[in-house]
């Protein structure tokens, strides 16, 4: 069944050839009306600013990305994430945003376990600043392939673990096809979650993968089951935005309205 655009949300990343004032326009005249933030996005200007641009285009600001990397080899810098995670929780809450995307953090040689606690304990640190500011901290598990120096959160699972530990008030989980659809036990962790997942993230896996970063695909050009996978989703209640987000050194080399163009084609038909 053909989708309609109205729970589609593009992460400014994905067309990364066009700053805010461009994206808002753009996304906007093909009647995509949600956004990921991107903090990058946000430079050079006042956040009232950036709110204001969002606001005059019509586009939700879904979630700003990114927060996380609280894994330090010291105090110091542990300190030094949560700080910086309190400032994107008050740069979320300043665009409108209800929720800052964790990209949880890994140090090459750390032992995993260890590095997963100092997650937990990161977030903790949170909590109370999230709850002022009313925006939730969302757990990205990322794939395995980054488990040594981008995220040692690489499951539902371990979300769900760490939420068990920290309270799942102001976190939950956001749940993104590319890293998660290889998963044996996605179905029963994504059951597991229930209301914790609070964003859903899509693209495409491609065979063979010539970039572990850089080479996701448009949604129905690799092997990854995302309505299966958007219906397990949903049956948590989970009545949310779909957002695309893809990185790929293919396609933003194309040119960046056909690539837009391309994206809601391919959200209609395959999301």
């Amino acid at each position: 069944m053909m989708q309609d655009l109205s729970k589609c949300a593009i992460h400014t990343i994905t067309t990364k050839a066009w700053d805010l004032p461009t994206a808002c326009a753009k996304y906007a005249a093909v009647g995509v009306r949600g956004a990921g933030v991107w903090r990058q996005w946000l430079e050079g200007r006042e956040l009232a600013q950036s709110r204001k641009m969002l606001d005059d285009h019509g586009i939700a600001a879904v979630s700003l990305v990114r927060g996380g990397f609280f894994v330090g080899e010291t105090a110091e810098q542990s300190q030094a994430a949560i700080d910086e995670n309190k400032r994107c929780l008050d740069e979320a809450a300043a665009i409108g945003a209800d929720q800052v995307v964790l990209v949880c953090g890994a140090v090459p040689g750390m032992p995993l376990n260890e590095a997963r606690q100092q997650v937990t304990d990161g977030i903790a640190a949170c909590v109370p600043h999230a709850a002022e500011r009313g925006v939730k901290l969302s757990i990205e598990p990322l794939h395995p392939m980054y488990a040594s120096d981008r995220s040692c959160v690489n499951t539902i699972g371990q979300a769900n673990d760490i939420i068990d530990q920290t309270g799942a008030d102001w976190v939950g989980i956001a749940a993104d096809v590319y890293h998660i659809w290889w998963d044996p036990d996605l179905e029963q962790e994504i059951k597991r979650a229930g209301n914790r997942i609070i964003g859903f993230h899509v693209c495409d896996w491609m065979t063979p993968t010539t970039d572990l970063l850089n080479d996701r695909g448009l949604m129905g050009e690799g092997c990854i089951d995302i309505p299966g996978i958007r219906k397990m989703v949903e049956a948590t209640g989970f009545d949310g935005w779909n957002e695309v987000e893809i990185f790929s050194n293919r396609l933003w080399a194309t040119e960046p309205d056909e690539f837009l163009k391309n994206i809601t084609e391919a959200y209609r038909q395959h999301v």
